[in-house]
């Protein structure tokens, strides 16, 4: 499986960002699927995942500014991101959901810097 992670970029304090993962699964459909995030001295955490049945959930500090789509038909998952925060910064990655299935290898990850 491979998965790619694009629409990173800076961004001041309170902007948006559009976050697209391609995963080239057959299987993709029937995945729950998931991006996190890594910080400069932070481990990697969950941000946001979505069942196959676009049941979505939330690390609490995202709730309200993330929201996790996917298009089933083009094996592709998005992260909108709006009033971004200097604490967002981080290289983001998708994945499946850690909860459910096994780590698929990770991909190159998309930076997402949040400075003015």
């Amino acid at each position: 499986v491979q998965l790619v992670e694009s629409g990173g970029g800076l961004v001041q304090p309170g902007g948006s960002l559009r976050l697209t993962c391609s995963a080239s699964d057959q299987f993709f459909i029937t995945k729950t699927m998931a991006w996190y995030r890594q910080a400069p001295g932070k481990q990697r955490e969950m941000v946001a995942s979505i069942t196959s049945a676009s049941t979505t959930d939330y690390l609490d500090s995202v709730k309200g500014r993330f929201t996790i789509s996917r298009d089933n038909t083009k094996n592709t998952v998005f992260l909108q991101m709006i009033s971004l925060k200097p604490e967002d910064t981080a290289v983001y990655y998708c994945n499946y959901d850690k909860r459910w299935s096994a780590l698929a290898s990770w991909g190159q990850g998309t930076q997402v810097t949040v400075s003015s």
